[in-house]
């Protein structure tokens, strides 16, 4: 299977201030196309050739699994912004968020002090396991909750790629710009 750098869902000016085009530049059209092009090359002739890219994730490791992670890690971040997004989740999201954190500012505060606190560069995670339970994870490098058998909702991505160019050393910063750019309807979606 030949794999390409997915098209993004909006626009590269759309999540400005938040996220500049000069970062999507970099970010989306330098970061993830290497990943995406390090894949590729890495899986001719190799067992992994045919699968899609959840079964490499899954089954794979070393510099196949770093990058194919990265790939899906990526594509599932980038997707999960829209300009003018932001606000508070809705129906059952919310209802899940609210009976496991009490309050979406409890859970926004927690979310957001594991992407703050995660030490070197990797991934905040909102996931849910098998029976719909509610966590966040840290994940460092390439780390994917999809590696443990648990469903991703959202992630922040907290390599200094992601924010470096607009936000320099202010991680928090970058944190709490994402949260004005959530595209809550895919997130739910996920749930």
């Amino acid at each position: 299977m030949f794999f390409e750098l997915p098209k993004l869902p909006y626009k590269p000016e759309d999540l400005d201030p938040a996220i500049s085009v000069k970062t999507i530049e970099f970010h989306y059209g330098k970061h993830h196309q290497t990943y995406v092009t390090n894949l590729n090359n890495l899986i001719k002739g190799t067992e992994f050739e045919n699968m899609n890219l959840e079964q490499i994730v899954i089954k794979s490791d070393g510099a196949i699994f770093n990058n194919a992670a990265q790939v899906w890690n990526h594509t599932f971040y980038f997707h999960s912004f829209k300009n003018n997004g932001g606000g508070v989740p809705k129906g059952p999201l919310a209802t899940a968020i609210e009976s496991k954190w009490g309050s979406f500012e409890n859970f926004k505060t927690e979310f957001s002090n594991a992407a703050l606190t995660l030490f070197g560069s990797g991934w905040a995670w909102l996931v849910k396991d098998s029976e719909g339970n509610l966590s966040i994870v840290k994940e460092s490098n390439a780390g994917t909750p999809v590696k443990n058998g648990l469903t991703p909702l959202l992630t922040f991505d907290v390599w200094e790629h992601a924010y470096y160019l607009d936000y320099q050393n202010r991680r928090a910063d970058y944190i709490a710009a994402l949260w004005t750019i959530i595209d809550w309807d895919i997130v739910s979606a996920r749930f």
